[in-house]
């Protein structure tokens, strides 16, 4: 069991939003969902918050995995489109009283052959099941994704060798899974965070109470970019995702 206490609460900062919803948040949708039973301080439990207790889960996860030879990594891959000098694109964002969004890809060595099913229970579909319960992920790829779109089939096949007396893949366009199946091969997976929607500068909205469109400014604290913040979570959600099939396969 683990309790994870938010002492530092500003809730003053949200009080406007009960009538003025967040442009790319979820307070108008979570207000319909729940009948304006939804708590707009600091996004409740839409909040970017709650991958606390999904990273405390994770790290336990991670050190099963590992005891089992099972890694999992997650780096950086882009912040607002730049591959490179991602702080400087960080800082331009938050000095224009804007946000970038960004990529980030996590790897899983050391996973046998032979894990997931086809169809429903693939493993695609249960590590990405998992990545999209991270706010602001709008987008998961797998192995070379949808580059593999613009290949053609002999471009795209990882052709399987034999590498002392084990067989592996050529290349690994397919991320390590093939029928929804693991196939010794890192498993590749990335995912796109949208930029953070909280930012300064005005936005319009609409004003639920005078029932006419309106304009917003967010106070408060907020990131312009929360990637550097999500490779952890990242970590978690996949490891999660595999110890689970790990242990029901």
């Amino acid at each position: 069991t683990a309790i994870i206490r938010n002492v530092d609460t500003h809730s003053a900062d949200y009080d406007a939003l009960v009538a003025k919803p967040r442009p790319g948040h979820a307070d108008l949708t979570g207000a319909i969902r729940y009948h304006n039973a939804n708590d707009p301080r600091g996004g409740g439990h839409f909040s970017g918050r709650l991958t606390a207790p999904l990273t405390f889960a994770g790290a336990v996860c991670l050190q099963i995995l590992e005891r089992r030879g099972i890694a999992v990594r997650a780096r950086i891959v882009e912040i607002g489109g730049h591959t490179s000098d991602t702080d400087a694109a960080i800082i331009a964002a938050h000095n224009d009283g804007d946000s970038v969004g960004g990529i980030v890809e996590c790897s899983a060595t050391g996973l046998p052959a032979g894990y997931g099913d086809p169809i429903f229970d693939n493993v695609e579909s249960r590590v990405a099941s998992m990545l999209f319960a991270i706010p602001a992920v709008k987008g998961v790829e797998f192995g070379a994704g949808f580059a593999l779109a613009r290949l053609r089939g002999s471009q795209a096949n990882d052709a399987p060798v034999y590498i002392d007396s084990e067989i592996r893949r050529s290349t690994n366009h397919a991320g390590g899974i093939e029928g929804g199946i693991t196939n010794a091969m890192p498993l590749v997976v990335r995912c796109a965070f949208k930029p953070t929607p909280s930012i300064a500068r005005s936005q319009s909205t609409v004003n639920l109470n005078t029932q006419q469109n309106d304009t917003l400014e967010i106070k408060g604290r907020h990131d312009a970019c929360i990637v550097p913040r999500a490779v952890p979570v990242v970590e978690s959600a996949v490891a999660i995702a595999l110890l689970d099939m790990v242990s029901r396969t």
